[in-house]
């Protein structure tokens, strides 16, 4: 995804689909080149992840007791979402930065450390969070479109709201994919911001693109409108298993410890 995004890419890493991307890096660079970054996105998504539900879970109930005590409030869920969203992009922000910055062809960071070491001596520690703001942009409407998108689909696939591991992943992956397609241009965006692309750099007098107006003027300097939509199916094929993923194994440790602490109370 974020080759594809790429808005002057080397003539070596043009991409016209997903399979070929994932071919060429594989052929090219070696087998293991798709998993550069792994490391500090794992170190980053433990704690976003826990900071994300937990916010989610408790606001959700709250806005739905004022918004329609005892039902299902999308607008509680949507607004829920949003505001853990900010949360979340707090502590996962300078993981994606390193990352995608890792990711890059002919990247020069060989470790995540060095990555780290480069960016904050050359660019100080606000480079870490040059796209939070377009970031939060991008997924507090991914967030919305995403948690009301599956919390409706949960309403026609498991009505009960039991543990059902087939409709946790099919509506995670069907919200997931919605959400994706719809806030493509933000992430092209944003991946602009955390990887400050060295050609698109050029079309610029300042030296860094920074902020969401920079960031998406120069997009369309440099690629025009069709730009906004680089590497969509990347990002919904990405996005349909992680989102997919992120809800079966949240449901079944929500229902596990739930359960347990039933079995528990029954048991005094």
């Amino acid at each position: 995804q974020t080759r594809m995004q790429s808005l002057q890419p080397e003539p070596a890493a043009r991409y016209r689909n997903v399979l070929e991307a994932l071919w060429k890096i594989v052929r090219t660079e070696g087998i293991w080149r798709p998993m550069r970054g792994l490391n500090v996105t794992a170190t980053g998504a433990g704690p976003a992840h826990a900071l994300y539900f937990a916010c989610y879970e408790k606001l959700k109930k709250t806005f739905t007791d004022l918004i329609h005590a005892g039902g299902n409030s999308h607008v509680a869920n949507g607004t829920a979402g949003c505001v853990a969203t900010l949360l979340h992009d707090a502590a996962m922000n300078p993981a994606e930065v390193i990352k995608q910055r890792m990711q890059m062809y002919n990247s020069p960071y060989q470790r995540v450390t060095d990555c780290v070491r480069a960016v904050w001596c050359n660019e100080g520690a606000g480079a870490f969070y040059r796209s939070y703001t377009t970031q939060l942009t991008m997924n507090i409407p991914f967030q919305a479109i995403h948690f009301m998108a599956y919390e409706s689909l949960q309403e026609h696939l498991n009505p009960h709201r039991q543990y059902n591991p087939t409709s946790h992943m099919v509506a995670g992956a069907c919200a997931g994919a919605i959400a994706a397609a719809a806030t493509t241009p933000l992430d092209v965006c944003k991946t602009l911001l955390n990887t400050q692309e060295a050609l698109a750099l050029n079309t610029n007098i300042s030296g860094h693109i920074t902020g969401m107006a920079h960031a998406f003027r120069t997009v369309y300097r440099v690629g025009g409108l069709t730009a906004y939509f680089r590497g969509v199916q990347a990002r919904v094929i990405y996005q349909m298993p992680s989102t997919a993923i992120a809800w079966s194994v949240y449901e079944f440790f929500k229902y596990f410890l739930t359960k347990r602490k039933e079995e528990q109370l029954a048991g005094k």
